[in-house]
């Protein structure tokens, strides 16, 4: 299958109907025609033409045997209502029926996603001509599980109540609902499949909101836009973008089962649902425009050093959510290879012991921690961590405020050094969250500000600490404590 899928007569290629198609490179042929046809003939289930090939596309093969994508998986951005789960669930019950002892985990973020997902399957598992395979289903809550006559196995269960890891031995992982998924739970999930020598990965998702924990499901697009995912596919179903949100030929061009499978009706159904915004990723599959996030996430992604260590004189900060219920501690210090790395530390108010104030603990915690190290402290004049300062310095810490002028300068000084890659992180969600959804603020100063709902107090914390660091180094008024 090299290059494009084939296609019958009269049918659109996948990469006519798809916004964005990319193929790992080295195919030399497709597992896909022996799972068709256990689906046409065994289970009863036809696909449209752009399933059909989607299908070459997720079980391409590569010269030794392997699937091509068996690396890096295969991303599928879809909009809700397109037949994903449809195209999936056949996919994979005929997998299983074709091999023997396969062990598939199905997961979605939310408990009510996998539940959806969950009576889908079964009901397809209740199919006249798909029963005689089915040994089982299995229905408690959290144990949820379809179970063929020759040993393989569906286990279904939702990614928010820790499902999904530490299962030996799993061969197909399926990541329904991947924009959100974190790199901790991809992390701890694939190790999974670690045995595997099947290794299918499918990523399954609609375009992000910003307050999504959606690194993984990004990342993988961008490098798949950037032609970078080489051992991995990306299929993107989508309307243009900026087009009108009622333009029904957007519609047909978002989702190829509009309107012979997937009724007007129900779609409009789910646009009054839905506001604008959400109608525009789920209901046209439309990817928030990459300008409104002010840094690079691209270039965040490079400034990652999940293994990072700090070797040298730090400084500390201190910012907080605007409802009080979480404090970011920042610490910046230099790295061997030159660059600056910043960390961000989340103390909640389930950090505090029970019968403790809050304030007095914060106060402590953070006090301890710069004489411990012997760092002084940043905090913004006019942030919501404001109110610490005064307290902070009766406690004997060096407390330094940030604001105006400076504060902008803090800023810019953190986009640049993101920018030019002279910056280092953890790889942190919630710092990485919080990046994704600043931009900059209407008006002469470079001041980072929130878009929607999502908290950027690990940002200030980090740029913060950034900035105390930097200012600190270049005057010479280092600190001496190696962290």
């Amino acid at each position: 299958m090299p290059g494009s899928p084939s296609t019958k007569a009269g049918t659109k290629k996948l990469s006519e109907v798809a916004r964005h198609l990319k193929v790992p490179t080295g195919i030399t042929s497709t597992g896909w025609p022996a799972v068709r046809q256990t689906c046409v003939q065994k289970l009863g289930v036809e696909f449209d033409g752009w399933q059909d090939q989607a299908g070459r596309v997720m079980l391409a093969k590569r010269a030794d045997g392997h699937l091509a994508a068996m690396i890096d998986g295969v991303g599928l951005s879809l909009p809700r209502q397109v037949g994903k789960t449809y195209l999936v669930g056949s996919t994979v019950f005929a997998l299983c029926v074709n091999m023997p002892k396969l062990l598939v985990i199905w997961s979605a973020h939310h408990a009510r996603t996998h539940g959806e997902t969950f009576l889908a399957m079964q009901a397809f598992a209740e199919r006249t001509r798909v029963k005689p395979y089915v040994d089982r289903v299995y229905t408690g809550s959290g144990d949820e599980e379809i179970r063929f006559h020759n040993g393989s196995r569906i286990l279904f269960g939702a990614r928010e109540r820790g499902f999904g890891r530490g299962i030996p031995g799993v061969d197909i992982l399926i990541f329904d609902e991947a924009q959100i998924l974190s790199d901790k739970a991809l992390s701890n999930m694939l190790a999974t499949m670690n045995t595997s020598q099947f290794g299918l990965q499918l990523y399954i998702g609609t375009p992000p909101k910003p307050d999504d924990m959606s690194e993984a499901f990004t990342r993988m697009r961008v490098e798949a836009l950037a032609g970078r995912l080489t051992d991995g596919a990306w299929i993107e179903l989508g309307a243009d973008p900026g087009a009108s949100s009622d333009d029904r030929s957007q519609w047909r061009k978002a989702n190829p089962s509009f309107p012979h499978r997937t009724p007007v009706q129900s779609m409009l159904r789910l646009k009054r649902k839905l506001t604008e915004a959400d109608w525009l990723r789920e209901g046209l599959g439309i990817w928030d425009d990459d300008s409104l996030t002010t840094i690079s996430m691209k270039a965040w992604a490079d400034c990652g050093d999940a293994a990072g260590v700090i070797d040298g004189q730090v400084v500390l900060s201190v910012d907080m959510a605007f409802d009080r219920s979480r404090t970011y501690v920042g610490v910046c210090g230099p790295r061997q290879d030159g660059r600056r790395q910043v960390e961000v530390i989340e103390l909640t108010a389930g950090d505090v012991p029970s019968g403790t104030d809050r304030t007095t603990w914060l106060v402590e915690k953070v006090a301890g921690s710069a004489r411990e190290f012997n760092a002084p402290v940043f905090i913004a004049s006019n942030g919501n961590a404001a109110a610490l300062i005064p307290l902070l310095r009766a406690a004997g810490v060096e407390v330094e405020e940030i604001g105006g002028h400076a504060l902008a300068q803090a800023c810019g000084n953190f986009y640049d050094a993101v920018t030019a890659r002279t910056l280092a992180h953890l790889g942190d969600d919630g710092l990485t969250a919080a990046v994704r959804a600043a931009h900059r603020r209407t008006g002469e100063s470079f001041v980072f500000t929130r878009r929607g709902g999502v908290d950027i107090s690990p940002l200030y914390a980090a740029l913060l600490a950034v900035w105390g660091w930097t200012t600190r180094h270049a005057t010479g008024d280092v600190l001496q404590h190696v962290w």
